[in-house]
């Protein structure tokens, strides 16, 4: 027989995965303000191997339009500028030979949409991964009464799966929405 609270507790921590995702996946899109987090996935040719950006440099925001990159070994610029050339960030690096500098043009109104667009799109996959997981468990629990588990118990552990996929559902929702601001504020 299945453990019941266990069960859900697995549910949950995968729905939780699911937004920690979308959370992720939201601080990469770039809203027209300077955010760090848009070069997370850029990995730099160092030494013969792959490292993310922040392992050879320094990256800060010194202003809301600019990124502000610098290596701890001045050898490496090029390779970060290839690197971030090679990405999908979609900025032009400009270097003065110790610093690489990223400016993020302010976007027009259909880039805006663009960009809104793309956000509802990631933040459905999470929707679907989550309700992925309450179909999952759903089937889990129907199959646990055959063997052995009383219907009471399911019909319990049914209505508090609802309750963890209901607020994980509007924390992605609220996600969303607060990207979808920050995109849209000019």
């Amino acid at each position: 027989m299945i453990d019941v609270k266990e069960t859900l507790a697995g549910a949950e921590e995968r729905m939780e995965m699911a937004a920690m995702f979308l959370e992720e996946s939201l601080n990469r899109i770039r809203a027209g303000r300077a955010n760090v987090a848009i070069l997370d996935g850029v990995r730099v040719n160092s030494y013969g191997s792959m490292v993310p950006l922040n392992q050879v440099a320094n990256v800060s925001c010194p202003d809301a339009r600019t990124i502000a990159i610098k290596p701890w070994d001045k050898k490496a610029i090029r390779d970060i500028e290839k690197a971030i050339m090679d990405s999908d960030v979609g900025i032009t690096p400009e270097n003065n030979g110790e610093m690489i500098r990223l400016s993020l043009p302010q976007p027009t109104e259909e880039r805006r949409r663009d960009l809104v667009k793309q956000c509802n799109k990631i933040g459905e996959k999470a929707k679907v991964e989550v309700r992925n997981v309450r179909g999952e468990i759903k089937d889990k629990l129907k199959k646990a009464i055959k063997d052995g588990l009383s219907e009471d118990n399911e019909k319990d552990a049914e209505l508090e799966l609802q309750k963890v996929h209901d607020k994980y559902i509007k924390k992605l929702d609220e996600l969303l929405e607060a990207k979808n601001k920050e995109i849209m504020t000019v």
